[in-house]
């Protein structure tokens, strides 16, 4: 299939997509029981002021008119207005996602940079130390609730042995760098500020971990898996006999092989971390979306909770797309099917 022809059936599917989720989530957060108005106005306000809050809302419009309005601005670029921060979610979300961003790409790195070199040594000493190493690591990651390994980093690193910070995303004495991505690592070296550069390493290190590393448990078994099938594979076998030697087998040959089923895993693997980086940030303080949605959820912020949720969703739908044209550039024969 042609690169634009798989390009415009995931935009068409991107409509969809945002239409669906953007059903879904208005019915359920209209199914979850409390009120809004009443969070917002105050548990002593007056029925004048309850019925003046839920007209300025559109919450006394039946369901099914917030639901078109919703639909209407939804496909204008409107994601509505936060109620709990009276600003448009849109402009909520420019603030809060270069943070969940900034920890999603560092968790990400860490997991690839350790999940991939560790399934490959794990499948090239089968049964060895190291492949026991990795069973360890990918059962912890896959079975460790993250708050519960989160608390126990903090304790460890902040408490016991005081050499990384608690939470929060630059040091209290360090000033902020001029936003020009909203990422912290990135507007320092733009800067030129080191300060605040070694200050943001510093404080990223461990959430970035923490997020990282049920991940980095399933991309370790998933790149095993892949080397083992590949090292026994014919190609394989014939560069070893015309004389390779065996790191050029393993990286030249092996490995880019093995990576081609790994592109789906590590795709969604993206994704899980937008999601997962809600509780990460809970845990360590981090001003992310996972705080801004938190926050969100406790006060009913309905137009908050579905932004989020659609955002993440276009997130999905264009991870997805990056995959398929991944996978196009790794394997010449999916470029020529149709």
């Amino acid at each position: 299939m042609s690169l634009f022809l798989t390009i415009a059936r995931r935009l068409v599917l991107l409509a969809f997509v945002v239409i669906g989720v953007a059903l879904i989530t208005f019915t359920i957060s209209h199914l979850i029981p409390g009120d809004p108005a009443r969070l917002i106005a105050g548990d002593h306000a007056s029925a004048a002021t309850l019925q003046h809050v839920r007209e300025d809302l559109g919450l006394d419009k039946s369901v099914y008119e917030q639901f078109v309005i919703y639909v209407r601005r939804l496909l204008s670029g409107d994601l509505g207005q936060s109620l709990r921060t009276r600003r448009s979610v849109a402009e909520d979300i420019s603030l809060f996602l270069p943070a969940t961003m900034e920890l999603g790409i560092g968790a990400l790195v860490l997991a690839v940079l350790i999940g991939v070199p560790l399934g490959v040594l794990s499948a090239v000493y089968k049964d060895g130390r190291i492949d026991q190493v990795a069973r360890v690591v990918s059962v912890s990651g896959i079975s460790m609730p993250v708050f519960w390994f989160g608390l126990a980093l903090i304790w460890l690193f902040y408490v016991k042995i005081p050499i990384l910070p608690g939470g929060g995303r630059i040091g209290l004495g360090i000033a902020l760098p001029p936003r020009v991505t909203g990422l912290f690592l990135i507007d320092s070296i733009i800067a030129g500020d080191s300060a605040a550069f070694w200050s943001s390493l510093h404080h990223i290190i461990l959430p970035a971990f923490v997020l990282a590393f049920a991940n980095l448990g399933i991309i370790t078994r998933q790149i095993r898996a892949a080397m083992l099938d590949v090292l026994q594979e014919d190609f394989v076998r014939t560069a070893r006999a015309n004389g390779l030697s065996r790191r050029a087998v393993i990286l030249g040959h092996a490995l880019p092989n093995a990576l081609i089923p790994s592109v789906t895993l590590l795709g969604l693997a993206i994704g899980d971390l937008l999601y997962g980086a809600v509780l990460t940030e809970t845990i360590f303080a981090w001003p992310g979306m996972g705080t801004y949605v938190v926050s969100s959820i406790q006060t009913l912020d309905f137009p908050a909770i579905m932004g989020f949720t659609i955002v993440a969703s276009i997130g999905y739908v264009v991870i997805n797309l990056a995959v398929d044209l991944t996978y196009m550039l790794l394997d010449p024969q999916i470029r020529e099917i149709g």
